[in-house]
């Protein structure tokens, strides 16, 4: 390999979210945090380069982009997902969570059902009650360790509670499914036929694991494509979180100038100079290195896969077809969620995300980040093993 994914970073006294504020979330100093979405690998050589070049420079005055940048772009999702852009679709914001809160009091009023399909990433409920929507949950099954959608239930939900937008998490995040166009399409030809709008959060498509393929909901048909806000971002692939820009393409005049409108209301303009610098580095020259990333995470799967196997079978790992975030059942250990938490955090010393907040639908279940060196996964999973097992 080219780029070395075990190299231990010591990310603490960084100001880092995920290693330096255990105290001021309630978790002990010393725990081993594997829960937030960001990597503990360092962004691609090249665009820490392009960053210090800029940061030399020394001027940090407002930026916006020009063509070479949507070329950046356009070239990443055409060659990584045969999805053909057009500049004027095009909208920078700061996160993927600003936009989809943005969309929602564009293409929404007060009281108006938003459709979520819990467990789902934690900010869709939290953006929609925080808005004063109503919050509409058309729970995935799970049967035989796989997650499914339930498709009658997704419709009558919609006619019921009148719902005017739904947010798909595609890949899914917790649960790891990379949906099949045929899925897809289905949740498409249900919203076309009651007027539902869709944000698309995509953030997670450059992981999908070998065997599986990302669709692009937006490119299955022009008619999705109308009706469709597609959500994406640098900062997963890349790990250029911080440096906040997402971007955002609406292909329909009409939903852009009222997205627009939206963002202007909110008092929000140009994207972080460095940002813009680091996506368009990153999606123009990061393609060996994410590919290299992919192995490696794949390893790190199989590692713990096997691990927990053989030291852990009351344990089991939901198989993840995409994402960096893992999906743990723990339910057959009868624990109630509270005794799990606590065993997890004060007995394995492991600061994990506690099932719940993704939905009622997480009991029993714990989400882990494996994007870590492998010295840092295998600790935590004999730490996790100590505790279970004693």
């Amino acid at each position: 390999m080219k780029y070395d994914f075990d190299q231990v970073i010591d990310r603490r006294n960084t100001n880092s979210l995920k290693y330096d504020f255990a105290l001021e979330r309630g978790k002990p100093a010393d725990i081993l945090p594997l829960w937030v979405a960001d990597m503990d690998f360092q962004t691609p050589p090249q665009v820490r380069e392009a960053l210090v070049k800029s940061a030399q420079h020394g001027i940090f005055g407002y930026t916006d982009t020009k063509q070479d940048y949507f070329e950046a772009v356009a070239k990443w999702f055409a060659e990584g997902f045969d999805w053909k852009i057009e500049p004027s679709w095009l909208v920078k914001t700061p996160g993927v969570v600003y936009a989809i809160c943005l969309a929602i009091r564009a293409f929404t009023a007060k009281g108006d059902g938003v459709i979520i399909q819990q467990p789902v990433y934690h900010p869709f409920a939290n953006s929609i009650i925080a808005n004063e929507r109503t919050l509409v949950n058309n729970p995935l099954r799970y049967q035989d360790g796989r997650y499914t959608i339930d498709f009658e239930d997704f419709e009558e939900k919609i006619i019921r509670h009148k719902v005017k937008l739904f947010l798909l998490c595609s890949p899914h995040n917790p649960v790891g499914r990379v949906w099949t166009e045929e899925e897809l399409r289905r949740l498409g030809e249900i919203c076309l036929r009651h007027k539902v709008l869709i944000v698309a959060d995509e953030i997670h498509a450059d992981f999908v694991y070998p065997g599986f393929k990302h669709h692009v909901f937006a490119g299955l048909s022009p008619e999705l494509a109308d009706q469709t806000i597609t959500c994406t971002a640098p900062s997963k692939t890349f790990n250029l979180a911080g440096l906040q820009v997402s971007n955002i393409f609406i292909s329909n005049k009409n939903l852009r100038a009222k997205f627009r409108e939206e963002m202007v209301k909110s008092g929000y303009s140009q994207c972080n100079t460095m940002g813009l610098v680091a996506c368009q580095t990153a999606y123009t020259y990061g393609r060996t290195w994410l590919e290299e990333l992919i192995n490696y995470l794949s390893s790190n799967l199989a590692f713990l896969r096997s691990f927990l196997a053989e030291q852990l079978p009351q344990i089991k790992l939901v198989e993840p077809e995409g994402t960096y975030l893992v999906w743990l059942d723990f339910n057959k250990l009868g624990l109630n969620q509270e005794q799990l938490d606590d065993i997890i955090i004060n007995k394995a010393g492991l600061w994990l995300n506690s099932g719940t907040i993704f939905g009622q639908e997480g009991k029993g279940f714990q989400r882990i980040n494996i994007a870590c060196p492998r010295a840092t996964l295998e600790r935590a999973a004999k730490q996790l093993a100590k505790a279970f097992n004693s």
